[in-house]
């Protein structure tokens, strides 16, 4: 399929032009990533504490803010989470703890501070036990402490009162999805004398901890130069490639394209104050592989073509290279972009950054292949020109040089 025929574009005419698009956002991206906000680190590299928590309305992220601010938690990172309408957050807090004991206390300093300042329940539940975050022993020994089923010593009180709890937990848990509505919903569940007992020493938050992550500092340093290393990594392996396939020029030219493709992706990600976690790399690293086969392919045709129009300028050769793939870069970045860019728009927040990295990665990598990668074959044979050198030809033939 064609989407043009006979194209006639002079690309290499508006190399400037594209030379300043380059220079401007990728000078841009440096200046942000050195002096403005760096390159915003997730917790999977900077390490700290994840807390996944679910609201049973819809969360106000400033207010919720505001009460860790009030709790004495600073730097907290507060983000949406999956679909609206599961009205979840997630909590990053910088804690350097790797222990066991730090999972509670993410838990616990979030868990305060909520119910001090964004409770729904608000200053009538100081001293009482919020259900819907209670812990089965914490509940089991509020109910032995209460003992409203009147069971006294007897031996097998803890164990009643041990079954009770689960019974309530696991309505909260299995059939509500984490929260109750309402205490009343446990009539016929539970004794009366329990529920009563519930009612008057006990509470409904509004919200819950699902879930809590730690990723130690020395694991978020490992990561970060693993990062860094599997890109490097990969650009060598490219190159090295290409090398082999082509020339030395070749995998020069496409190794400087896709790390401008890099630089611009990170740069703007710094721009936007997006955090950089392991999934975007594994985005970049995507893009990279990309970005390179689009390149690969313009500079298969221009080798192509060297062999055919022996008598041609190196610049009319890349045109016309470059003006005959067009079609099929069309077609296959277009279909590809409306694929991420649906991915973006409708993946949620866990594939956010992901999504969004491969938007910025796929349309700067297709201009690369264009813009960048081919204008260096023509900018290396104007410079072996200027010094003097045989115009040999990247495929290693001569031909005539305007």
């Amino acid at each position: 399929m064609e989407f043009f025929r006979d194209v006639n574009i002079d690309w290499l005419g508006k190399k400037w032009y594209f030379l300043a698009f380059s220079l401007v956002f990728s000078i841009s991206g440096l200046l942000s990533i050195l002096f403005w906000h760096h390159i915003p680190l997730g917790v999977d590299f900077k390490g700290g504490t994840l807390v996944y928590i679910k609201f049973d309305s819809a969360p106000q992220v400033d207010r919720i803010r505001q009460a860790a601010n009030l709790a004495g938690l600073r730097d907290v990172s507060i983000q949406r989470f999956g679909r609206a309408e599961d009205h979840e957050i997630i909590v990053s807090l910088p804690q350097r703890d790797t222990s066991e004991g730090a999972l509670d206390l993410g838990r616990s300093l979030i868990v305060q501070a909520l119910e001090s300042n964004y409770s729904r329940s608000g200053a009538d539940s100081a001293g009482k036990l919020d259900l819907d975050n209670a812990s089965r022993e914490a509940l089991a020994a509020y109910l032995g402490q209460a003992d409203p089923l009147h069971l006294g010593s007897t031996p097998n009180a803890d164990q009643q009162y041990m079954q009770v709890a689960t019974k309530i937990l696991n309505y909260r848990d299995q059939e509500k999805s984490g929260l109750i509505d309402s205490l009343n919903e446990l009539q016929g569940r539970v004794d009366p004398a329990v529920l009563s007992a519930l009612q008057s020493g006990t509470f409904l938050s509004g919200f819950a901890i699902r879930n809590v992550e730690i990723v130690g500092p020395q694991v978020g340093a490992q990561l970060r130069q693993q990062a860094i290393l599997a890109t490097l990594y990969s650009l060598a392996g490219m190159l090295v490639y290409l090398w082999f396939r082509f020339e030395l020029i070749y995998g020069v030219a496409a190794v400087v394209a896709v790390f401008h493709d890099t630089l611009i992706t990170i740069g703007i990600f710094s721009l936007v104050n997006r955090e950089m976690t392991l999934t975007v790399i594994a985005a970049i690293l995507t893009l990279i592989g990309y970005s390179m086969n689009d390149t690969i392919v313009v500079f298969d045709r221009i080798r192509e073509n060297l062999h055919i129009m022996r008598r041609e300028s190196l610049s009319a050769v890349v045109n016309r290279s470059i003006n005959q793939t067009l079609s099929r870069t069309v077609l296959t970045s277009g279909l590809t972009f409306l694929t991420v860019l649906s991915l973006f728009i409708f993946g949620g927040e866990v594939l956010n950054g992901f999504s969004f990295a491969l938007v910025i990665g796929i349309l700067v990598g297709t201009y690369s292949s264009i813009a960048v990668a081919a204008p260096m074959l023509v900018a290396y044979q104007d410079w072996r020109l200027r010094r003097g050198k045989a115009a040999g030809l990247p495929a290693g033939r001569r031909a005539q040089v305007s």
